[in-house]
């Protein structure tokens, strides 16, 4: 699961996980980006809300280690580009059995970690099995759960069985970083393959990564990327307009926007994100185990609202988990949509004609304590009192995620087709019915992904109309940058952030 967390907490959905078209950014004239010369030799300037909390992505590193290293220190045997397709990467070629259980990878000759080893196929038998390990925090920990054996017959060459079928397979590898088998300290060192290395990482601050001169692929199109931490948005606008700064991956100000749109010195670009912010119900903890209460408390609360207030005219509504980009996205926003008078008789009928009380966990950072205030504004118009316990990111992940010790909180997941998540009775929503279970498992172990397509799409409409979770938003992925910028990613697919093909005129 990728949750996504700001700067307090280095982030994770926000997560994500994760959560992508390869596009340039605006051109132009004008701009005053600064930082090293422009070019081949020049220093990109990224800014961001998103610090790593750590640089291991399997050790509750969060969005911001995905934003920074992903692609761009890190590699995987297959890479998800910025509109969402899967292409190889470190692996060059894969054949897959007859009966689905087994795949042969065979990996790219010729790279090396930025320590000087070369890449063997221990080292990928290592990654794989970091992920899957029992204290792993991975995003796709669960999915790629199926790995029943890995085998290394010689250097270049990876067999991996499954216990079971899993079409998403080689989609889950993309998430799976490639690291030197033999390296240590990985929560504040790194030893991948990408175009950069890890130059210094200053804890509050920034992290800078520099151009790796034994990269097996093409270099990177700029000598070192800076990503620079700010505490918030303002003081985030106030850097690109300083110069400070070149690009912000996500503009998390609306209001602000205005300076930049009317300024020829900066483009802003409305992307895609697969961001959604969840009010998740403790579907096993009353009184949410009555269906009718969750789809009240969904149907008094106006997301459209919610959306105006937070976002201005960005964002969407969904009604689900998937975003547009998923291929099993259908608009359910009808299901639940707002009707309060619909919630107060649904109330009715669950025993709670005068209403009830529960305390909502709310993560200490924007936009939860905004939502948080909103939702409780919202639901005391039906008789629904609701007690705000904020929170920081690692209490919620104890107490939330980990002892699913609370009645309903707020959260950030950042992850493209995390549907499936709904069909797992032990996620910390709690959500267990047995035929979403069932249809999950026979998506994955689908022949063909209109198969996968077609049940995933049965999910989405179940858990819709269950109300599993009250799917608040889908946030915008609004990326503004320096006229003098090309080349940066526009969407917000897992949060990642290709760095290496971005170019700074002079």
């Amino acid at each position: 699961m990728s949750i996504k967390k700001t700067s307090l907490y280095a982030t994770a959905t926000i997560a994500v996980l994760a959560v992508t078209l390869t596009a340039c950014g605006g051109s132009g004239s004008g701009g005053s980006a600064s930082g090293g010369t422009a070019g081949k030799d020049a220093t990109v300037n990224v800014g961001s809300l998103y610090e790593p909390q750590n640089l291991d992505n399997t050790a509750g590193g969060g969005q911001g280690v995905t934003e920074a290293l992903n692609g761009n220190v890190y590699e995987g045997l297959f890479k998800l580009t910025d509109d969402g397709k899967v292409e190889k990467l470190l692996a060059t070629d894969y054949k897959v059995s007859g009966d689905g259980l087994t795949y042969t990878f065979t990996l790219r000759d010729g790279v090396k970690f930025h320590s000087g080893k070369a890449l063997t196929s221990e080292d990928v038998k290592y990654s794989l099995e970091k992920v899957i390990a029992d204290d792993s925090q991975s995003a796709r920990k669960n999915n790629l759960q199926v790995i029943k054996d890995i085998a290394t017959p010689d250097a270049r060459t990876v067999k991996v069985t499954l216990s079971t079928k899993s079409i998403s397979f080689v989609y889950n590898l993309s998430y799976v970083w490639i690291i030197n088998s033999q390296a240590k300290n990985l929560k504040t060192t790194e030893d991948g393959t990408g175009p950069y290395q890890l130059g210094k990482w200053t804890r509050g601050s920034a992290l800078s990564l520099d151009r790796f001169p034994g990269y097996w692929g093409k270099a990177a199109t700029n000598k070192k990327a800076v990503f620079h931490y700010y505490k918030d948005a303002t003081a985030l606008n106030n850097a690109l307009l300083t110069g400070a700064v070149d690009v912000v991956t996500s503009e998390q100000s609306p209001d602000a926007l205005d300076q930049f749109k009317s300024n020829q010195n900066y483009k802003v670009n409305d992307g895609d994100s697969t961001t959604k912010l969840l009010l998740a119900f403790n579907d096993k903890a009353k009184p949410f185990t009555d269906v009718k209460v969750r789809q009240a408390v969904s149907a008094a609360i106006d997301a459209k609202k919610l959306l105006e207030s937070v976002w201005g005219g960005y964002g969407k509504l969904i009604g689900s988990m998937v975003p547009p980009t998923d291929p099993w996205y259908e608009d359910l926003t009808k299901v639940n949509a707002y009707d309060p008078a619909r919630a107060k008789k649904l109330l009715a009928e669950a025993g709670y004609a005068k209403g009830f009380s529960f305390t909502l966990d709310t993560p200490n950072y924007d936009p939860h304590p905004t939502a948080a205030t909103f939702i409780k504004s919202e639901l005391a118009k039906v008789g629904v009192n609701v007690k705000i316990n904020t929170i920081t990111p690692d209490e919620w992940y104890t107490k939330v995620y980990k002892n699913h010790d609370f009645s309903a909180t707020l959260q950030e997941h950042v992850n493209d087709r995390d549907l499936v998540w709904y069909g797992n009775p032990d996620f910390y929503w709690g959500y267990d019915n047995k035929q979403v279970t069932q249809w999950v498992e026979q998506a994955e172990q689908a022949s063909t992904t209109a198969e996968q397509t077609e049940l995933l799409k049965k999910v989405n409409r179940r858990t819709a109309e269950d109300a599993a979770s009250d799917w608040l938003y889908l946030y915008p992925q609004i990326v503004v940058a320096s006229s003098k910028l090309s080349g940066y990613p526009l969407n917000g697919l897992n949060s990642q952030f290709y760095v290496y093909d971005i170019q700074k005129k002079g």
